[in-house]
């Protein structure tokens, strides 16, 4: 989605929750408490996407994103007796950490409301930070309702996760930072999820460079700046990678600077998601969770946009689960061919096996999995069925392996993520 461009930011800038000026003054507040993390030139994603792309680590912050800048500024703004009284935040995973790590460290009290189906190991990283967690509800706008409450009820400061123009500026600090870093940067590309990053980012780099684009970038099954932007109503809800954005209303501060200052909105399905985490893993060689990738998807969803360009990527967090990288990892093999599934039946004689493994071998395949079957009713009596899961070069090479096997007269069907294939090769 292309923005209305037609406001001068210059002129705009004034009416926003916040200016370069609150920017600059929550990068000094934070100078010391908050790692300054590297812009690091990517050439294997550059060489991927066509473009000259630098990458924003924030995935290299104690607590793994890039929200401990938002919550230190907003922290550092307290009075004594609010600091003395505490703090609450809803979140499901990396506000609470940022916000009860650095609260910890400030001597404030941390209160952190998280939906109930949460996981495990996010709520025990939020307790071990020093926080009192509370587990409730089933989505985070149930947690927030009840974050309010307590607040009211225990006069504790809430911490909002992105409306709210102390965490916005301190958002904004990257900007300043990958700027610094690489001043001809064309392009910064932003995950969106309430819009607090982006629009600390927009306001700080256009303040800067006045000519940079920023793009944003939301999961397609979360197209909440989409909707309030150009009016749409498509469906918002379902299960994301990119949970770290999944975010179903808006931040009514960051509305207008979004609006804008973002020349464009991507919308990245997941299949483009789990292929961006796979190649930060492969490539980057660092972790990135489904919201830190969202970025790179969107040039993988429209390289010409970005093809030349000299951008500048936020990977802005690296919490994903380890089971869920190696599921992810996998996947990406299997849809490049690098890893195939196939079913040979024939007839049962001895050592059948193991010539079949030594043909693979010969022909370069590593053998993954083998499972034998003698007892399925649609093997012959005197039949057995084999599936093989094999790991090959690429899918030519997983070609190659098919078609000498059909030459030696096996037959061997595909077997795909779903069922048998059809296709006998």
């Amino acid at each position: 989605m292309i923005l209305d461009g037609s406001i001068k930011a210059e002129a705009a800038l004034a009416d926003y929750a916040i200016t370069i000026d609150d920017v600059r003054r929550a990068a000094e507040i934070i100078k010391g408490q908050v790692l300054r993390t590297p812009l690091v030139p990517s050439p294997r994603l550059s060489q991927l996407t066509g473009a000259s792309v630098f990458v924003k680590h924030e995935n290299m912050q104690p607590t793994g994103s890039f929200k401990e800048r938002g919550a230190v500024s907003k922290l550092e703004s307290l009075t004594a007796e609010e600091r003395k009284r505490g703090v609450i935040a809803m979140s499901a995973g990396n506000h609470a950490q940022a916000v009860a790590y650095h609260a910890r460290r400030l001597g404030i009290p941390s209160t952190i409301v998280m939906p109930e189906n949460v996981p495990l190991v996010k709520a025990e990283n939020t307790r071990s930070y020093g926080a009192r967690v509370i587990l409730f509800g089933e989505t985070l706008y149930e947690s927030a309702d009840r974050a309010r409450q307590i607040a009211a009820d225990e006069q504790l400061v809430f911490v909002h996760p992105y409306d709210d123009p102390k965490v916005m500026a301190g958002q904004g600090t990257i900007a300043i930072e990958m700027l610094e870093d690489q001043p001809d940067l064309d392009q910064i590309v932003v995950p969106i999820g309430g819009g607090g990053l982006i629009s600390g980012i927009a306001v700080a780099a256009k303040a800067i460079r006045p000519g940079i684009e920023i793009v944003g970038v939301e999961a397609a099954l979360y197209p909440s700046f989409q909707n309030a932007i150009a009016h749409e109503d498509r469906p918002i809800g379902g299960a994301t990678l990119a949970e770290g954005i999944a975010v179903k209303a808006v931040g009514q501060l960051p509305l207008p600077i979004v609006r804008d200052l973002v020349s464009e909105i991507i919308l990245v399905e997941e299949p483009l998601i789990e292929r961006a985490v796979n190649a930060y893993a492969t490539f980057q060689r660092t972790m990135a969770e489904g919201a830190g990738a969202a970025g790179l998807a969107a040039m993988l969803a429209q390289p010409e946009h970005f093809k030349g360009k000299r951008v500048g990527l936020v990977l802005c967090g690296g919490n994903i689960d380890a089971r869920i990288l190696a599921s992810v990892m996998v996947r990406e093999l299997e849809r490049d061919d690098r890893i195939a599934s196939f079913r040979i039946t024939t007839n049962d004689r001895p050592g059948l096996l193991g010539r079949v493994a030594s043909r693979l071998g010969g022909l370069g395949a590593n053998i993954l999995e083998v499972s034998h079957g003698r007892l399925f009713l649609d093997v012959p009596a005197k039949g057995v069925s084999i599936d093989i899961t094999i790991e090959t070069r690429d899918r030519e090479h997983t070609l190659e392996v098919f078609r000498a096997l059909a030459a030696d007269g096996l037959a061997p069907q595909r077997i795909d993520s779903r069922c048998l294939s059809e296709t006998a090769y």
